[in-house]
């Protein structure tokens, strides 16, 4: 099995930058104005590994 994006949603601030840099796997949840992974099984690594890099609270990570 290959590796999978994860976010710890409890340390996400809800900056945004990370479904602005991979719409295809991050979405910004309204209800609880938090990020969440919308595609686990990934998409573009070089676009989920700049989400990864950019995330201010470093919530992201590959599993």
């Amino acid at each position: 099995m290959g590796k999978r994006v994860v976010i710890e949603e409890e340390e996400c601030i809800g900056c945004g930058s990370c479904e602005e840099l991979c719409p295809e796997v991050f979405k910004l949840n309204p209800d609880t104005e938090k990020a969440e992974v919308i595609k686990p099984e990934g998409g573009p690594e070089d676009e989920i590994q700049e989400a990864i890099d950019t995330c201010p609270v470093e919530c992201i990570h590959w599993e």
